[in-house]
Formats: structure tokens, C-alpha cells, sequence
């Protein structure tokens, strides 16, 4: 892939006035929803995606997708999701697929039973289309998705590259969050999730791709910066991004956020030589205070109810019947549709009609896990196996993806806390299928095995 004649601070400044631009001129975020894939399709077709181009596009999407959402460019939810299979499907006519990908082909194949059930339980009042869309969209964009990026090679700095190109907008949406909301302290008055510190759009997704932007602007620090600006610059981004963060008060993506960090430094001290290893102990000595300021400052500003929100207390220091903001009851009723309907399951999407006639609870779900469970029967578990199972055999003649932990974690707990709302786990979790190297051998970089 070909650098950008951009410099790093000055494309970082250029997102930051979108942000500005935004705050200022709502309607310009619909204007920047179209002219992304618009701009996008004539990169990769200029460059008949010789250098994987596709996923630099689709990155770029994931970052920027809640910031749509939460300043109303996107023009549905789902969106982002069909760009991004589009592109991945283009992407696969002009630089081909690896054949040892259908077992993804199988994935979606497992699906269908559970969209014929939907259709022939549904009742008359149900869109059963509407429905269906807003629970497959994720698994086939996922499927797609992971397709593409099936044994593809690819070098780590090209990786890197793309990981960058995510993070962008994620700073334009966490400046947009200043913009938003600058005062903290002005609005949090309990330990429940903000909307006022998420930008007036779900807290839980805002954490989500908010922590994802903690681990970008963590790799570029400890992996990329080579000087001292550099250093502080990447470190400021980091802190800035997972301040942020951390004051949605939803949990969720911070959580998530430092298990990545954890997984991908336990992976660079393994494969470090000894005189690596001894450079360690400043990277975990600079990782520690930077959290230890990071929480101090949150605590601070949120006037302690961020300490409690973590400990599952309330404004007054009560601990919280629920520990998981009341989505273990959505849980318990999925395992129970599961466990009445093992084989074929209640139909694809039906989840939150059922809850509603059988319990009287109208909520639709946050665990992709239960969700396929109840919802697709021993399909759905076939399909689980096929998404939890097939990253690691691809891993073991794999080992220089670094990020490959990281990436899973990220998926695997994102799916089980924020369902697959946004296509974020959907391309994370495609990432982890690539072939990733240090130096490629003769081949194209963009060659699939």
C-alpha cells in the first residue's frame, strides 16, 4: 500500500475540523455519508484494488459509522453494513477469493431455516422484512466480510495502515463529544449510562467504538511512535480518546478496550527477544500511569460516581441488583426460547416479538450469542462453532499476526454486550482471517492462498 503524502498531524487536524464542521452544519454529516462510498468506489477502482484497497474504504466506514448515526448522516441503521458488504463484494470480483472460504458460504447457509421459520410464525402485524434486516445484516456482513479477508496476505505495516485509517474518524467523533458536551461535570448525576456525554446517541455503541480507538491510538504509541512528538502526540490521542470513553458510563467497550491492550502486549513480550523484553518495563510502567491518570481525572470530573458505576453501585453507594444493566433477563428468555424450540428455534429476528407476547418485556437483544441460540437452534450453534472456531486454526500457521487476540476479543465480547448494532465486530472479526506478515515472500500482497 502506498503511503499517504498527507502527514499524520495534518490528516488528524483535517478530521478534526469535520467534527467542527458538523457541530456547526448538521446537515453536512448527510453530505459526508454519501460522498464517503462515493469517493471510496473510485479509490479502489482507480487502483483495481492492487493493494487492498476495499479494506482501507471499509475501515475507514467503521470508524466513522457512529459518528453518522449520532449526528444523523446515515440514511438507516444498517447503512454502513451494506456499503460494506458491497465493497467487500467488489473487492472479490477484481482480487478474487481463497476456495478454502466456503466454509463462510456454510455460515449463510445456516441462516436461511431460520429466515423461512420468521416468515411462518410471524403474524400479520409483524415487517417481517424490516425484522430481518436489523438481526442478519451483522452476520452477513460478517460473512462477507470474512470472505474477503479469508488467508489473505498482507504485511503488518499495511495492517497497521488500515487499523490508522479506522481511527481517524474515531477522533472526529470523540472531538464531536467535546464539541457536544465540554463540561462533564455539568451533566452526570448518576451512575447509569449518558446520553449527554455520548453526544446525545447510545451510550453502549459510543464505548464500543470509543474503546476500539483506545486500542488504535495504544498501538500507535507503543508500536509506531518514533519520536518524542510523535510520542506525545499518540499519547495524548490515546488518553484523550479513552477519557472519553470512559465517562459514556457504559462499560461495555472500555472493558473490552483493555483486555485488547492486555492480550497485545502479552503477544509483543512473548515474541520479544531478551533485549526487547527488557524494554518492557517501561512500556508497562508508561501503560500504568497513563491509567492511573486516565481513571483519576475520570473519577474527578464525574465527582466519584464513575468509581461507583464500575463497583455496580448506584449515586449512593447501593449495590445494583442487575450487574449487566438488566440484559441477563433478555438472556434468560432467549435460553428458554432455545431450549423450547432446540432443533429449527423460533425464527431469525423473532426474539423480540416473542418477549413481548410471552413476558410482557419489549427489548430487542444485546447477546449475539443467546440471540442465535433462540433464535436459529442448533443452526445457530453450528454457526457459532463455524465464527468461534475457525480464527485459531487459521492462527496456528499465523503467528505473526500480532493483533489476532486483540481483534477476537474485541469481537467476541462486543457481540456478547452490544449485539452487532454497528458493523464494527462484523470487520474486526474479518481482520483476524488475514495473513498477516512482517515481509511478504515475491508474491502480490494482495494474493489469496
Amino acid at each position: 500500500m502506498k503511503k499517504t503524502s498527507l502527514s499524520y498531524p495534518l490528516i488528524l487536524s483535517l478530521h478534526g475540523l469535520i467534527a467542527l464542521l458538523v457541530f456547526i452544519i448538521p446537515f453536512a454529516s448527510k453530505i459526508i455519508a454519501l460522498l464517503i462510498p462515493l469517493i471510496g468506489f473510485y479509490f479502489v477502482y482507480k487502483n483495481k484494488n492492487k493493494n487492498n484497497e476495499v479494506l482501507l474504504v471499509s475501515a475507514y466506514l467503521i470508524g466513522i459509522e457512529v459518528f453518522l448515526r449520532m449526528t444523523g448522516g446515515n440514511f438507516n441503521n444498517e447503512y454502513v453494513k451494506f456499503i460494506i458488504v458491497f465493497f467487500m463484494l467488489y473487492g472479490m470480483i477484481l482480487s478474487n477469493f481463497s476456495i478454502s472460504a466456503f466454509v463462510y458460504w456454510f455460515f449463510l447457509i445456516l441462516l436461511v431455516p431460520g429466515v423461512l421459520i420468521a416468515f411462518t410464525s410471524s403474524n400479520f402485524d409483524t415487517d417481517v422484512k424490516k425484522i430481518l434486516v436489523f438481526n442478519l445484516s451483522g452476520p452477513i456482513c460478517l460473512a462477507i466480510s470474512a470472505i474477503y479477508t479469508f488467508k489473505r496476505r498482507i504485511l503488518f505495516v499495511d495492517l497497521q495502515r488500515i487499523i490508522v485509517t479506522m481511527g481517524l474518524p474515531i477522533m472526529t467523533t470523540t472531538i464531536y463529544l467535546f464539541l457536544y458536551n465540554p463540561s462533564v461535570k455539568d451533566v452526570v448525576t448518576g451512575t447509569q449510562s449518558n446520553f449527554e456525554t455520548s453526544g446525545g446517541f447510545g451510550p453502549n455503541q459510543v464505548s464500543t467504538i470509543l474503546g476500539l480507538g483506545m486500542f488504535i491510538f495504544f498501538t500507535q504509541l507503543v508500536l509506531f511512535s518514533k519520536s518524542k512528538k510523535e510520542i506525545l502526540l499518540n499519547g495524548f490521542l490515546f488518553l484523550f480518546v479513552s477519557y472519553r470513553a470512559v465517562v459514556t458510563f457504559s462499560r461495555g467497550g472500555v472493558i473490552t478496550a483493555v483486555i485488547m491492550i492486555i492480550f497485545l502486549l502479552f503477544l509483543l513480550y512473548y515474541f520479544s527477544n531478551a533485549k526487547g523484553r527488557s524494554k518492557f518495563t517501561l512500556v508497562f510502567l508508561l501503560t500504568g500511569l497513563m491509567t492511573v491518570g486516565i481513571w483519576y481525572y475520570s473519577s474527578l470530573q464525574t465527582g466519584g460516581l464513575i468509581d461507583k458505576r464500575y463497583a455496580n453501585e448506584d449515586a449512593i453507594g447501593r449495590t445494583k441488583k442487575d450487574k449487566i444493566g438488566g440484559r441477563e433477563v433478555i438472556m434468560d428468555t432467549e435460553i428458554k426460547f432455545f431450549l423450547d424450540n432446540p432443533v429449527l428455534g423460533i425464527g431469525a429476528g423473532m426474539g423480540k416479538e416473542m418477549r413481548k407476547e410471552s413476558f410482557g418485556l419489549e427489548a430487542a437483544s444485546h447477546n449475539e450469542i443467546t440471540r442465535m441460540l433462540a433464535e436459529h437452534g442448533l443452526f445457530g450453534i453450528l454457526g457459532l462453532l463455524i465464527l468461534l472456531i475457525t480464527p485459531f486454526v487459521l492462527y496456528i500457521d499465523n503467528r505473526q499476526h500480532l493483533y489476532f487476540l486483540s481483534f477476537y476479543i474485541f469481537w467476541l465480547l462486543t457481540i456478547n454486550h452490544a449485539a452487532m448494532r454497528t458493523a464494527a465486530p462484523a470487520f474486526i472479526y474479518a481482520l483476524t482471517l488475514l495473513s498477516v506478515q512482517v515481509k511478504l515472500p515475491e508474491k502480490a500482497e494482495n494474493s489469496v492462498d
